[in-house]
């Protein structure tokens, strides 16, 4: 068993990991944030711990990782019945409860605090949203699951796995990608982003590697990830193939998965809807087909004049799925690569057949997410998920962005964060993050935080738009440590805490900086939070 540990990546979050126990039995990781008390001259009151979930397995956790190895769950054999085969027969899972636990993130608890520590002022703003909440049981998961609204994707070959779920009702979840190609060749690269992705939040990850590293890659992040691992199985189905997409097969193919889904990988991308009537509706695109998987596809299908033997051995590939409780995350290999190509015939004709798929999987109790839009103009992007839900029967949509501009180079985490704040409150379930890269190059580590952090800020404003329950709780909190001049809290309920701490220091540095009533921006004799204060003194 081999140890993946990298001493250059910053991987301890703020507050103190603590576990909450799952209706199973099973401790679920959160991070508890002590919030420090109002100051004196604002009434000296306590203030409650807050709680976030933590994806971050053990990493946040020691000095020396070189110790570390994820501990391991136990799963079932293979072929003893997917997720959704038990959630149909009414089974609640250890997982279901899992996932319900952890999706709500200890509110409980914060509620136990709220209250014992007395303060009236707090409490009384936050008291009709914690009325309002409902807790997740395992058995409403379970009912989600059903109905096919949500999925859990984990294999029955990841032991490492702590699972997730996905689905509209849920938070929105953020997947980061990354992974060797033929110019980047180091494996072990790829673990310091990973850990990095934990380290901000990644809610899944894609290993999206091509060229030679390809299995040493995927084998260290399965082993490393407490997070689902998706992979493109095409990826290495072209590389089995010699490098070049006309000697791709299905043979090769259908080797390639049953492969990875032995090595643990919980989600597969599956570009099976792109039929060759579908590849003509691009011609008069202004990018063409930007997919790699739709790329080699079409080629493919195009040269043999053959429809797509990953759409004609379908069943197959839900033999697989099934067996080893696969999730399949059908791809969308026409995704539009412009705004001027978004929302096009060629883009909605695979969304039909990706819904025709997605139907027959569930017939064989087989989870699948649906693949959305890359490029899409603001007034378009709701209805991509408009359309999803009609087309593919409100089964979990994933997309990537989507980028509302195509002018954002260097910046494009911003322009995709718009996109995907945009379609998260629309519904969508789990954002594809972008990294400033995108467009231009292979992501780096620092990348990769720019481009969570984006993206866990996307997601965290469609929940609040959406109304998850509790989600506003933290801007509330965030917004009382502001107005009380509560540094450190600030710093501890921010999305990037170093960051936060960085550009505070940078012009007031030292703990005395950090207990004044006044930032560098306005000064002490400008700021209106310290000014609204006084405002109201004389009449307490």
């Amino acid at each position: 068993m081999h140890n993946y540990f990298f001493h250059d990546v910053d991987l301890r979050p703020v507050g103190e990991k603590v576990y909450v126990q799952s209706e199973h039995g099973e401790p679920v990781p959160m991070r508890r944030i002590r919030l420090t008390d109002t100051p004196a001259c604002f009434g000296g009151a306590k203030n409650p711990d807050f709680y976030l979930s933590d994806v971050t397995g053990p990493y946040g956790e020691t000095d020396a990782p070189e110790s570390i190895e994820l501990p391991k769950r136990d799963r079932p054999e293979p072929g003893t019945g997917t997720q959704l085969a038990r959630a149909r027969r009414g089974e609640v899972t250890p997982e279901m409860s899992f996932v319900a636990t952890r999706e709500n993130a200890n509110i409980e608890g914060f509620r136990a605090s709220l209250e014992a520590c007395g303060n009236d002022k707090l409490a009384n703003r936050l008291r009709p949203i914690l009325d309002r909440l409902i807790p997740w049981t395992g058995e409403l998961v379970r009912q989600k699951i059903a109905d096919r609204t949500a999925v859990i994707p984990a294999s029955f070959c990841h032991p490492e796995l702590e699972p997730t779920v996905i689905g509209r009702h849920f938070t929105t979840k953020v997947n980061a990608n990354f992974g060797t190609s033929s110019s980047s060749k180091d494996w072990r690269e790829e673990g310091r982003k990973l850990q990095e992705a934990l380290a901000r939040g990644a809610d899944t990850v894609m290993d999206l590697s091509t060229g030679k590293s390809i299995i040493e890659t995927r084998e260290m992040i399965l082993r490393a990830s407490p997070v689902p691992v998706g992979t493109v199985p095409l990826y290495e189905t072209l590389e089995r193939a010699g490098g070049d997409p006309l000697d791709m097969n299905w043979e090769i193919f259908r080797e390639t998965m049953e492969d990875q889904a032995k090595a643990g990988v919980d989600y597969m991308t599956i570009h099976a809807g792109l039929l060759m009537p579908h590849v003509e509706l691009t011609r008069g695109r202004l990018t063409g087909i930007v997919s790699r998987g739709g790329g080699m596809m079409a080629r493919w299908m195009r040269s043999y004049k053959r429809e797509n033997f990953l759409y004609e051995h379908f069943d197959e590939i839900l033999d697989i799925a099934e067996h080893y409780d696969i999730t399949l995350s059908l791809g969308d290999g026409l995704r539009s690569g412009s705004i001027y190509d978004g929302n096009d015939a060629a883009q909605f004709a695979e969304l039909k057949t990706l819904g025709e798929l997605n139907r027959r999987a569930g017939a064989r109790n087989v989870q699948v997410m649906i693949e959305g839009p890359g490029h899409i103009p603001m007034p378009g992007v709701e209805l991509n998920r408009v359309k999803e839900a009609d087309l593919c029967d409100d089964a979990p949509f994933y997309t990537l962005g989507p980028l509302v501009t195509d002018i954002g180079a260097g910046y494009d985490h911003i322009t995709a964060a718009i996109g995907g704040a945009m379609i998260g409150a629309a519904g969508t379930a789990m954002l594809c993050y972008v990294t400033p890269k995108e467009h231009l190059g292979l992501p780096n580590s620092k990348d990769v935080r720019e481009g969570m952090v984006a993206f866990k800020l996307a997601a965290h404003a469609a929940d609040v738009a959406r109304g998850v329950p509790g989600a506003i709780i933290r801007d509330h909190l965030m917004s009382h440590a502001r107005f009380e001049f509560r540094w450190a809290d600030q710093f501890a309920l921010a999305l990037d805490p170093a960051r936060a701490r960085e550009f505070h220091d940078e012009t007031l540095p030292g703990a005395a900086a950090q207990k004044a009533h006044f930032c560098s921006m306005c000064g002490p004799k400008f700021c209106p939070m310290k000014l609204a204060h006084d405002l109201f003194d004389d009449e307490d």
